[in-house]
């Protein structure tokens, strides 16, 4: 069973696990503040018994606290007694040697310059590198700062080791690595969003409740539920790495699953906010989301009974027979209820592997994160570094990522250095401390300038706590000084995650303590100003330096990201077509579609503005082409769950489903080709029609779950495809139905070739709309001969509701399907060229985008040959759009 504190039914506390998943931003603030009062402590008693200021100890103790807490964040004993145990080495040398050279003001500041630029070139060796880099650096600011005596520099030395295995001791006793527990916490954080999720599926069923408001609510709630699953799936440990790979396989594929049930539920209920609801449905499902919500921890399987309950009132309205809104309506209460089964089944099972994980750490299946970046889903990191990489194979520009960041740090630090002396000769730090918080974290200059105003915006909001804080405390009172400053940066450490405006709140209140001890309170407001201006000119000058040294695009970067959705997209595409081939492969296609879920965050991360302009301005391609890549990230996904089945394909069908990924791969990499180049070079080859023809033929075979899985992964391929040929269509790449070409000579296109070109013909007059109830089996009329007339004066003459935006929608139905027929709406124009597309969902269809004129209707539905109809178009200035029914 799981221990009592993570599990059982909601508590206060959740709002905290959901925000932070395995609460390791919480830990980062519970190691900040046991590091700090054990460092002050320390420091403060050595400086007692050796006889040394009270404020000097404090520093160089302090510092080991402060630098453990942040920069030292192993795992074993081992590595984190080897990284705390080194900090005291390279700090006290410079130490000595910032004492040696205080009377050189130039040479004082030209090492300070070097020893930022030699920090940020040791960041690329790895994590004890980069401390000491960091402990070099600060060791000459503290240096500086205290004005340390040379003779002191031994007793400092000795104050910092102490306080080094003080702190390593505490960490070992208070902060030990505990993998189970993290792992408990995670799936209870998961178990609290699946929760939010469902109180939003609860509101929206309210009749009485704010539709608008419910659906906005809904869409929140199914973001967080992305980010914490993306943010937990990057935790776990990978199944090749870790020490029982079954089980970290089925941790990783029953995440998938329960994820993919509850995104499931959110787009039912939005849906059914559109629909007329009978009072006994929703009452129904009503009842069963509040079961789903209220469920304690372990007793998931409980959400059968309400799914039960909800198929019975659902089957219940069928047998009544409504009209075409009843069914739709039934439909999405059917899905309900399977998704709650689904999720029944996925999510009992992920919380029992990881209430049965072993207690060694060494044999849990969950590790620290290694992919996410601050504990969040990843961002322009890895775009960046790939980008830079790709620059700078050849010649001399090797050496280029090695020296990049180093330059930009010492160049802007040469500049700042002098500017900042002027203003302040005794804290002209403040502006190398932009410099270093500007370059560290931050790949674009979007990113650098949102640093900056959360920068300043968090030094304002701190200066005005502070000194609030430090007039109502007074002068003298030292410990309450010192807890406030514990307070502030264990408080700053578990936001910084969150948002770098938090830290740096934090750490503005306990530096305005500080500096209380040795500022008159009527200097403070000057003091402040004067490091507000200095960190602005740090993090500016940095900015610049970034930006005109060796510079990298942003929107370089943000294709190099989109690179790395398609080529995830490409790896998913691969690995299904593995998968149906050969049943035994080593296919990870929920593994696979959870990589595409994670490139589409560093997209997100690289197009968001730095200033979001109104709707209708420039910029918002970027918006469009992202929310193409979502809609395509969630067809992925239940892509990946569908799909995962073993199968038996025949010869014929194997034939055509290896002609669909082969073909999508190449589109997919013909896109590659065009973001790296910017030129698109070849087109984007749909494939969406041989998919619903395979589904077409999938319809013939006898009835079954495998068979059921498979039209859904079909169905979810052909969404797949259209949403990427809409990207790519953004992206400058032509999109071409190619469907006619691969599957020439099959009985079902020769009928839709027959029937396209029997009707290629336009009627000769506007009346011809008249005819669009004709059977396809009637003589069509001859074409009347076309005048041609130039696009700009076309498009002068066009109303704007009827160039290039006209909406036709109707009802498609048969004899065999009252309720109305599934299938797909093609829409040809009068030259034959594919203008629309778009499905038909429970007898209805609406397509978008039509010119004023003649086109053909093709209807390709489950169950019947190829149906085409004429449609006409009207120029007109109304908004409605076109009517025009269709019977099969």
């Amino acid at each position: 069973m799981a221990p009592h504190r993570v599990g059982g039914p909601r508590r206060r506390w959740d709002w905290v696990l959901a925000a932070d998943p395995g609460l390791g931003q919480l830990q980062a603030g519970w190691r900040t503040l046991v590091a700090m009062v054990t460092s002050l402590a320390v420091g403060y008693g050595m400086a007692r018994a050796l006889d040394v200021p009270a404020m000097i100890g404090m520093m160089v103790g302090g510092m080991m606290g402060l630098m453990s807490a942040f920069a030292v964040a192993e795992n074993t004993w081992q590595r984190l007694s080897r990284a705390i145990l080194w900090m005291p080495f390279p700090y006290a040398a410079v130490l000595w040697l910032a004492a040696e050279l205080h009377d050189d003001r130039g040479l004082e500041i030209t090492l300070m310059v070097v020893a930022l630029a030699l920090t940020f070139f040791l960041a690329r060796f790895g994590p004890l590198h980069l401390l000491t880099g960091m402990m070099l650096f600060n060791g000459l600011m503290v240096g500086m700062m205290a004005n340390i005596p040379p003779a002191v520099t031994g007793k400092a030395f000795a104050i910092a080791l102490v306080s080094a295995v003080a702190v390593l001791l505490t960490r070992l006793l208070l902060c030990y690595p505990m993998p189970r527990e993290d792992l408990l916490r995670t799936q209870r954080a998961f178990v609290v969003e699946a929760r939010r999720v469902a109180d939003a599926a609860v509101e929206a069923l309210d009749p009485d409740a704010d539709q608008e408001r419910a659906v906005r609510r809904m869409a929140r709630a199914l973001h967080h539920l992305n980010v914490t699953t993306v943010t937990i799936d990057g935790r776990l440990a990978r199944p090749e790495v870790a020490a029982d790979p079954d089980m970290a396989e089925l941790l990783h594929r029953h995440l998938f699953d329960a994820e993919l049930a509850l995104r499931g539920i959110g787009r039912a209920v939005q849906d059914l906010t559109r629909l007329d609801v009978p009072p006994q449905l929703r009452e129904a499902m009503t009842v069963g989301l509040v079961i789903a919500r209220d469920t304690p921890l372990g007793s998931a399987e409980g959400l059968r009974p309400a799914a039960e309950r909800i198929r019975r009132q659902a089957d219940r309205m069928r047998d009544d027979r409504g009209g075409e809104g009843q069914a739709e309506t039934v439909e999405a209460a059917h899905r309900v209820a399977h998704l709650l089964d689904s999720l029944a089944g996925s999510l009992s099972r992920w919380l029992s592997l990881g209430w049965s994980t072993p207690d060694s750490p060494a044999q849990v299946p969950f590790q620290p994160t290694v992919a996410l970046e601050r504990d969040r889903p990843a961002g322009s990191a890895a775009a960046t570094q790939r980008v830079l990489a790709a620059r700078t194979e050849k010649s001399w520009r090797r050496a280029v990522p090695y020296v990049r960041a180093p330059l930009h740090a010492g160049i802007a630090a040469a500049i700042v250095c002098p500017l900042t002396d002027a203003i302040d000769p005794q804290r002209f730090y403040w502006g190398l401390v932009g410099v270093m918080i500007t370059l560290f974290g931050t790949n674009t200059t979007h990113e650098r300038l949102r640093k900056f105003g959360h920068r300043m915006a968090g030094t304002v909001i701190g200066a005005v706590l502070g000194i609030t804080l430090l007039h109502l405390m007074g002068p003298g009172h030292v410990y309450g000084t010192l807890a406030v400053i514990v307070a502030g940066l264990t408080l700053g450490a578990w936001g910084m995650q969150r948002a770098y405006a938090l830290w740096v709140v934090g750490l503005v209140v306990a530096l305005v303590q500080l500096y209380g001890l040795t500022t008159p309170y009527d200097g403070m407001d000057h003091l402040l100003g004067e490091r507000l201006l200095d960190n602005g000119l740090g993090i500016l000058v940095a900015t610049a330096c970034a930006a005109l040294i060796f510079p990298l695009s942003s929107r370089r970067i943000t294709r190099e990201a989109e690179r790395g959705y398609v080529s995830a997209v490409d790896d998913l595409v691969s690995q299904l077509a593995l998968r149906w081939e050969d049943p035994d492969a080593p296919v990870r296609l929920r593994g696979a579609a959870r990589a595409v879920d994670s490139a589409l965050f560093q997209v997100v991360s690289l197009a968001r503005p730095l200033v979001r302009m109104p709707l209708g301005l420039r910029g918002r391609d970027a918006d469009n082409r992202t929310a193409l890549l979502t809609t395509a990230t969630g067809h992925a996904r239940a892509l990946a769950a569908a799909a995962d089945v073993d199968i038996d394909l025949a010869p014929r069908s194997a034939e055509r489903f290896a002609r669909v990924t082969s073909t999508l791969s190449r589109s997919l990499r013909a896109l590659d080709r065009s973001l790296t180049t910017g030129e698109p070079e070849e087109g984007w080859q749909r494939v969406s029609p041989l998919v619903r023809e395979m589904r077409a033929d999938l319809d013939k075979a006898p009835p079954g779950p495998r068979a059921s899985r498979m039209r859904t992964a079909l169905r979810e391929l052909a969404a797949l495809d259209e949403s990427l040929a809409g990207y790519a269509e953004r992206c400058g790449l032509t999109v071409h139905d190619n469907a006619c070409e691969a599957t020439a000579g099959s009985p079902r296109e020769r009928r839709t070739q027959a029937l396209v070109a029997q009707w290629a013909a336009p009627p000769a007059t506007a009346g011809g709309g008249a005819g669009a109830g004709v059977n396809p089996s009637r003589t069509p009329v001859a074409p009347a001969p076309r005048t041609t007339r130039a696009p700009a004066t076309e498009a002068a003459n066009a109303s704007p509701a009827s160039y290039g935006g006209v909406t036709a929608a109707g009802a498609v139905r048969c004899g065999d399907h009252p309720a109305g027929c599934s299938g797909w709406v093609t829409v040809i124009d009068a030259r034959g060229k594919r203008v629309a597309a778009g499905p038909v969902r429970a007898g209805r269809y609406r397509v978008e985008g039509l010119r004023p004129g003649n086109h053909t209707l093709i209807v390709s539905a489950a169950g019947h040959a190829p149906h085409a109809e004429f449609l006409y178009v009207p120029r007109t200035e109304a908004a409605d759009p076109v009517t025009h029914d269709m019977r099969l």
